[in-house]
């Protein structure tokens, strides 16, 4: 990204935010050939820490995109973060209230206008014991419907080990290692003609979450549990 097209807000971001990771972390970097150079583009990321968003806004920065997340509203609120957040492009989601489409239209212009929009499909940290990924959220699935751009799947593992949600501990040092991968954009041509129906909605939602499930694999090993669907959410 040229420096001469970031802007003031961008640049202090940058000024910010890199050298935060680069102090906090080894990192181990890999598929950034797979985020296109210019085009709206969607990126889909496994959610496992409040730490991991510097760490793959990092990332995507070095791969030559500026990210535009959907991050939850209330990070809005904070004082002088919010400033920040709005002033860089940032897209806030107001879950649960009529306001929630609203990000969703500013994901759609975003990703048309040629932006490399960031979704959590997950909506929060993952809440799966192990912090394999949970089920998703159907944001990304109506995006894509509503685009068709190119869905950029990232995973990372690490980033929980300067905060793990689990326990809400900070840990500074030693210096985190943290993998992230992008991968070729997820065949999605199986929906190519389906409307924006729950089912479609939901399967899309699940083939996205498989995809960064079985993506996180190559980074962790074992064997991934099936898709955690969160206890409120049960029948």
């Amino acid at each position: 990204m040229k420096r001469r097209r970031l802007g003031f807000w961008r640049r202090f971001a940058v000024m910010t935010v890199k050298p935060t990771i680069q102090m906090l972390t080894r990192r181990t970097w890999t598929g950034m050939e797979h985020i296109p150079a210019d085009g709206g583009v969607i990126m889909v990321v496994n959610h496992i820490s409040h730490a991991d968003p510097l760490a793959v806004a990092h990332y995507i920065y070095d791969a030559g995109r500026w990210p535009s997340f959907l991050a939850k509203a209330s990070l809005f609120k904070v004082p002088v973060l919010g400033y920040l957040l709005r002033a860089n492009h940032q897209i806030p989601v107001h879950r649960g209230t009529t306001d929630a489409v609203k990000a969703l239209e500013a994901a759609r212009a975003g990703v048309r206008g040629g932006e490399a929009v960031v979704i959590y499909p997950e909506g929060t940290t993952t809440r799966e014991p192990d912090l394999w990924p949970m089920r998703g959220k159907t944001g990304a699935a109506r995006l894509w419907l509503d685009t068709r751009a190119p869905m950029v799947p990232i995973v990372m593992w690490g980033p929980e080990r300067i905060y793990d949600p689990r326990t809400s501990k900070l840990k500074l040092l030693p210096r985190a290692d943290v993998t992230i991968i992008a991968g070729a954009p997820i065949d999605l041509s199986a929906w190519d003609e389906a409307q924006p129906t729950a089912q479609t909605l939901n399967e899309i939602t699940d083939h996205i979450m498989l995809h960064l499930r079985d993506m996180l694999v190559e980074i962790r090993g074992g064997t991934p549990p099936p898709l955690w669907t969160p206890r409120k959410t049960l029948a």
